[in-house]
């Protein structure tokens, strides 16, 4: 028989030693040099330290220092201030459930003592010198230092070698510190920091304004290809920058979240500011964004985690909603308007980020005239659905309520008449430009203020119809179609409890979901637009989320994908040879719209190249 099969002899109960319940409590809060960085520099900004510098060697593997200007500890109390589960910030469990402080736990310098050689020197107010207590020896002598603390850490998991043999090279320790101090310098641009390594000065900032300091950790990069996140919600405050779609990157490196200034990763959120980006994001792509929530300390919980990099929201369906509603209406303003309003002054009112389209207010009194009688109505493209999402024909969206003829298919447009000469324009007035050319039936080539832009019109017309669908559909439920035989799974307990508690919002998605059996659900009816697809599939995915996350959420986002499957049907193909006026108006479509920058698949929708840009092909000025 295999012996670790084999019943193991019994062993008498005891208490552990204070040693060994250090070193495992270590194991927990302590996992790399950064984690050691992160708890010492929570300890200097709860201190109330305005300047803190981090000094490594060997990645902090060999040596970490971190000092402090802060109110430093009395010497009576540095012996303390190493024992497990002392601590100056909390003291009852009323201040535990509103925990204003980065450290709470009492744990961190014990437990990195226990595998490390530490030594602390600090220097109160009045004192006439700092003193010096080494953690192994529990020696305390004078020092020499100003107000403030000095916390040196050497040779770590020197007494646990196996955990040492975990660690990676120098260089990548090292950029692991210099994140953890990046995380702490984007919540409290009030504090200075540098970081040194191997002597040299590696990283700084100073104190500065919380726009500029944004722009000092992230990079003028970030911060030109990002928008502006403000909402207030009750009790909730969430400000910050979010990066635009085209700025998406292949890895999830630049995303920082902070509630209540402590840097946080949380599924929750990181789904909402994901759903922001659904319609909007191509494929796998990353968005960049930094996000400051701020909320009544009692509504959240910290006490999550020994790390405290998890945290618990009392209404976290709130929070998630707070976030995405937060996040779209960043994204929401087309970057061209917005860009044309700060640089050029002659846009009068960018269009600002609203649940549905509001009014034309980015595009000047002088509009181009509408064509085809009326309106801009391309080819006989009406969207055909079948089911039609509870929509009517679609032919009639466009002109305020007024029904294109059939032969001329959906408008586009709804642009009232204007004068020929409204085409004599300053190039300024419009952000997108005044149109010049079609290049192969597929891209709009406009000349605006800054030179030439390339829309791609199939991808930038899908985005509009896809919005004044959504727009049109409002509340309204998705036309279900009843399946001939129910389609049958096992589910588990939560999905069957689910499906009943969500009965009603599955049928306003098209879906009947009713349990069969104890383990079985049945799925009866499927949205009519989407014949042919995997049902039980989709109601699998379905019932996920809406165990998760708030139903309506849910619900908005299974209906937008049906919509724009819709506009991607209906909107004007490749090769169709468009005039002057059409394409005109389709610029102030876009220039008009949501998230019209890119298409509903996330892809762009128009490039702007510069004179600049141009000059040098040429070589013109050379």
């Amino acid at each position: 028989m295999n012996a670790l099969l084999q019943p193991a002899p019994r062993r008498p109960i005891r208490e552990l030693p204070d040693e060994l319940i250090s070193q495992i409590a270590a194991g927990e809060v302590v996992e790399r040099p950064a984690s050691v960085v992160r708890e010492l520099v929570d300890n200097a900004l709860d201190a109330g330290g305005r300047e803190v510098t981090v000094k490594l060697v060997a990645g902090g593997v060999r040596s970490i220092l971190v000092e402090d200007d802060g109110q430093g500890i009395p010497s009576d109390e540095l012996p303390l201030a190493l024992r497990r589960h002392a601590t100056s910030k909390i003291a009852s469990l009323a201040e535990l459930e509103g925990v204003v402080t980065m450290g709470f736990r009492g744990e961190a310098l014990a437990a990195i003592a226990s595998v490390a050689e530490l030594a602390i020197a600090s220097r109160t107010e009045g004192a006439p010198h700092a003193q010096r207590l080494d953690a192994r020896s529990g020696e305390l002598v004078p020092a020499a230092r100003g107000i403030g603390t000095s916390v040196e850490v050497r040779e770590l998991f020197f007494s646990t070698p196996a955990r040492r043999k975990f660690l990676k090279t120098d260089a990548t320790e090292f950029a692991h510190c210099l994140d953890a101090v990046r995380r702490h310098a984007l919540a409290r641009p009030d504090v200075g920091f540098a970081v040194w390594h191997e002597g040299k000065l590696s990283q700084q900032w100073r104190r500065a304004a919380q726009a500029q300091r944004i722009r000092d950790v992230m990079g003028e990069e970030f911060v030109e290809q990002s928008c502006e996140v403000l909402l207030e919600l009750g009790p909730m405050r969430i400000t910050g920058r979010a990066g635009t779609p085209a700025a998406a990157r292949a890895r999830a490196d630049q995303q920082y979240v902070y509630v209540n200034g402590r840097y946080v990763r949380d599924k929750l959120i990181a789904h909402g500011v994901r759903s922001a980006y659904e319609d909007v994001l191509h494929g796998g792509r990353q968005p960049a964004y930094v996000l400051f929530i701020e909320i009544a300390p009692d509504r959240v919980d910290v006490n999550v985690h020994p790390t405290k990099i998890e945290v618990r929201f009392r209404d976290s369906r709130e929070v998630h909603q707070a976030v995405r509603r937060a996040v779209e209406a960043a994204l929401a303003a087309p970057r061209a308007a917005a860009a044309a309003g700060d640089e050029a002054g002659g846009v009068a009112g960018v269009l600002l980020a609203s649940e549905h389209l509001a009014g034309y207010s980015a595009v000047p009194a002088a509009r181009p005239a509408s064509f085809g009688g009326g309106s801009f109505a391309p080819s006989p493209m009406r969207p055909q659905v079948q089911g039609a999402l509870g929509l009517q024909q679609v032919a009639t969206l466009w002109g305020g309520g007024e029904a294109a003829p059939a032969a001329r298919g959906a408008s586009l447009s709804a642009v009232p008449s204007a004068p020929a000469q409204a085409l004599d324009f300053q190039r300024d007035e419009w952000p997108l430009g005044r149109a010049i050319a079609q290049i192969g039936g597929v891209f709009v080539l406009a000349e605006n203020q800054h030179g030439l832009v390339i829309v791609d019109m199939h991808a930038a017309h899908e985005r509009i119809v896809y919005e004044r669908l959504k727009a049109s559909l409002g509340s309204a439920a998705i036309d279900s179609q009843p399946l001939l035989i129910p389609a049958t799974f096992a589910a588990t307990a939560q999905e069957i409890a689910t499906a009943q508690a969500q009965a009603d919002n599955l049928r306003t998605l098209g879906l009947d979901v009713s349990p069969l059996s104890a383990t079985t659900l049945a799925v009866r009816s499927q949205p009519a637009a989407l014949v042919g697809g995997d049902v039980v599939e989709l109601a699998r995915s379905v019932l996920a989320e809406l165990s998760q996350y708030d139903a309506s959420s849910v619900i908005q986002r299974a209906q937008d994908e049906l919509l724009s499957t819709m506009a991607c049907h209906g909107a004007v193909r490749a090769n169709r040879q468009l005039t002057i006026d059409e394409m005109n108006a389709l610029l102030r479509d876009m220039e008009r719209t949501e998230r019209s920058d890119q298409c509903n698949h996330g892809r762009p929708t128009w490039r702007q190249i510069t004179m600049k840009e141009l000059d040098a092909l040429f070589w013109r000025g050379r």
